[in-house]
């Protein structure tokens, strides 16, 4: 790899990563406090829009992990972030939990089901037939079609989740509009969160564990990139794809050392 700067800045993403279905992966509690005591700007990333971060910061205290509420950077925050940047004091119909509708409400969002300027599809546990329903007669109506994230399935202790992604080719097929995602890999994400903590990617690396989406947005960013096989991406896979991470470890706790 072509020599760069030092780090002075990292992303991580959160699940396959620091934790693996509500447990913490080994080295994660060290890599963080690591990263704290550093003084480094740094953020903990999720493509799932359910919890608002001052929920995650809570569910990851649990587990023994301390990060901040600033250094949690979510698909819902995103996706907020972008629609105050397009479309000030606008209008939303929203399919999602409280992670998504605190964010909008935050940026002055208004939440209705009449003549909206977006439908925005998020995560939940619980989508119904009648919200998507509406979905599709909004957008048929003229409402633009924004995703927090692509992603297909979720985890989940019984197995794999139908997640936004399946939804919004649902949705797509219904009303020929497809969404404009927010979440990773839109480099969009990477981009304002690294502005939320005052970073430059030349001097920032991105640890994940997808191909896919994390290393995929951390390359098209300008960032370092760290994959770390604790999640979906196998060894084997890494050849699979037209792209490669900057570095391959076997998990967070090569990483801290690096901090």
């Amino acid at each position: 790899m072509a020599d760069r700067r030092p780090i002075e800045s990292w992303l991580t993403d959160m699940d396959g990563v620091l934790i693996h279905e509500g447990v913490p992966i080994p080295g994660a509690d060290a890599f963080i406090k690591k990263l704290r005591e550093s003084g480094k700007p740094f953020l903990v990333l999720t493509n799932n829009s359910i919890y608002t971060p001052r929920d995650l910061h809570a569910r990851l205290n649990r587990m023994g992990l301390e990060v901040p509420i600033e250094n949690i950077w979510t698909s819902a925050l995103a996706t907020a972030k972008f629609l105050d940047d397009q479309r000030p004091g606008g209008s939303a119909y929203v399919i999602g939990e409280a992670g998504l509708t605190t964010a909008l409400h935050d940026i002055g969002y208004i939440l209705t089901d009449h003549d909206p300027d977006y439908v925005v599809l998020g995560e939940t546990r619980t989508y119904s037939f009648e919200a998507m329903t509406k979905a599709v007669r909004l957008i048929n109506g003229g409402a633009r079609f924004i995703c927090t994230n692509p992603d297909e399935t979720g985890p989940s202790t019984e197995g794999p989740l139908p997640a936004t992604g399946a939804v919004a080719a649902l949705i797509t097929k219904a009303t020929g509009r497809k969404p404009y995602f927010a979440g990773k890999p839109n480099p969009l994400m990477m981009r304002t969160g690294l502005n939320a903590i005052g970073a430059h990617s030349e001097t920032s690396a991105m640890i994940g564990d997808r191909m896919d989406t994390d290393v995929l947005a951390g390359i098209e960013a300008g960032m370092q990139t760290f994959l770390v096989l604790t999640g979906l991406t196998r060894p084997q896979q890494v050849e699979d794809f037209p792209y490669r991470p900057s570095h391959v470890v076997d998990s967070i706790a090569d990483l801290v050392d690096r901090v």
